[in-house]
C-alpha cells in the first residue's frame, strides 16, 4: 500500500495546476498542492489598524477571580467617551419633567393665580400626584403683589394655609372638607366667584397642546402655556 505517492510517470505527465480537482493517486488518496508562489510581507498592503485604544486591550489579561474594575490601568466605561463623567445623582426622568402617575395616567398638573377677571398671573407645573395645599405657598411666592381675599376649593383646605393667608393680611374664601369636625364659616358670595378659575381652564383647554401635553420638556411645556395665557388674556 502507497502512502499518498504516485508513479513517477504519472506525476510527470499530469500537472497540478491545470487540474480543476486536487490530484489524486491511484488509491485515491488525494495529494498535497504545493502553493504557486509565496507573496512577500510588504507586498502594497497597509498594517491593521487597532478597533479599540492599546490601553484598553492591556488589562483585559488579568488574573483569575480579579474584577475588571480592580485591574490597574483599565478605565471606566464612562471614561471611554470624551468630557467628565456622568454625575450619578443628576436629575432626569419623569420626575424632572413634572410628570407623574393620576387617575388619568402619567399626567402634569397647572396650578395657576388667576386676579378678579379671570387672567392668569402665575402658573406653575407639578407632577400629576403633587398635592394642591402643599403648592400653594410656592404658588402665593409668585404673587404680583398683595391678595386681598383667596377663592379655592376643598383642595386647599389646611389649618396651617388659612393661618399663613391671614398673616398675610388675606382673607381665605376656602369651604370645609366633611372631615372636620367644627364648621368653617364660609362666605358664599363670594365663593361663587370661583367660576372664573374654571373659565381660566377651559380658556386654555381651547389650545390643543396645552390641552393634551406633546412636550417632553417641562421648559417647552411651561412656555407654550405661557405663550396661550398671553394670547388669550392678555392681547
Amino acid at each position: 500500500m502507497s502512502l499518498g505517492r504516485c508513479p513517477p510517470n504519472r506525476q510527470q505527465a499530469r500537472s497540478a495546476g491545470h487540474l480543476r480537482h486536487p490530484p489524486r493517486c491511484e488509491d485515491g488518496l488525494p495529494l498535497v498542492r504545493l502553493p504557486a508562489g509565496v507573496r512577500p510581507a510588504d507586498d502594497d498592503r497597509q498594517p491593521l489598524q487597532p478597533l479599540v485604544p492599546t490601553w484598553l486591550l492591556e488589562g483585559d489579561a488579568g488574573r483569575a477571580g480579579q474584577g475588571r474594575l480592580e485591574r490597574r490601568g483599565q478605565r471606566h466605561r464612562r471614561h471611554l467617551r470624551q468630557g467628565p463623567p456622568h454625575r450619578p445623582g443628576r436629575k432626569r426622568g419623569p420626575k424632572a419633567q413634572d410628570i407623574g402617575p393620576s387617575r388619568g395616567g402619567q399626567t402634569t398638573k397647572i396650578h395657576a393665580l388667576v386676579d378678579v377677571v379671570g387672567r392668569p398671573a402665575v402658573l406653575l407645573l407639578t407632577p400629576g400626584n403633587t398635592s394642591d395645599v402643599k403648592t400653594a405657598p410656592d404658588v402665593l411666592a409668585e404673587a404680583p403683589g398683595r391678595i386681598r381675599r383667596l377663592i379655592a376649593d376643598k383642595g386647599y383646605d389646611a389649618n396651617w394655609l388659612r393661618k399663613d393667608l391671614r398673616e398675610r393680611n388675606t382673607t381665605p374664601v376656602i369651604p370645609g372638607t366633611r372631615a372636620r369636625k367644627r364648621k368653617i364659616r364660609l362666605d358664599k358670595k363670594r365663593y361663587r366667584e370661583r367660576w372664573r378659575m374654571e373659565a381660566t381652564f377651559c380658556r386654555l383647554k381651547d389650545f390643543r397642546r396645552i390641552a393634551t401635553r406633546y412636550d417632553k420638556l417641562a421648559r417647552n411645556f411651561a412656555s407654550a402655556l405661557a405663550l396661550a395665557a398671553i394670547i388669550a388674556f392678555w392681547c
